[in-house]
Formats: structure tokens, C-alpha cells, sequence
């Protein structure tokens, strides 16, 4: 089976679970820039750097 990139609302999803995470005192899964203070963003961050623990099972 062939695997497919994220759709933009699975991105979505991803990030907002993380920033959630984050905002609720989750431990970071990278070395925080100086400067990112949102969760948002450093959820941003982390999903760029492929940081993020989370999986989109499709059925």
C-alpha cells in the first residue's frame, strides 16, 4: 500500500492536538527558539522538524 502525504486538515488537526498538548505543560520534543512563547507555533515547529508524536490512521 502506498502512503500518502497529509491533507491539509489532518495538518490541522495535528498541530492542534500538539498545541493543546503543549499549552496543558507537555515537555517540548525540540530545543525552543528564542522568541516562540505560543503553542501554536512551537507545535508549528515541531511538526516542520517532524517532532511530533502523534499518528492519522486511515481506514
Amino acid at each position: 500500500m502506498e502512503e500518502h502525504a497529509l491533507n491539509r486538515f489532518e495538518i490541522a488537526r495535528i498541530i492542534g492536538a500538539r498545541a493543546l498538548q503543549l499549552s496543558l505543560g507537555a515537555p517540548p520534543m525540540i530545543e525552543i527558539k528564542k522568541g516562540i512563547l505560543d503553542p501554536i507555533e512551537l507545535a508549528k515547529e515541531e511538526f516542520k522538524q517532524d517532532a511530533i508524536p502523534l499518528l492519522v490512521l486511515r481506514q
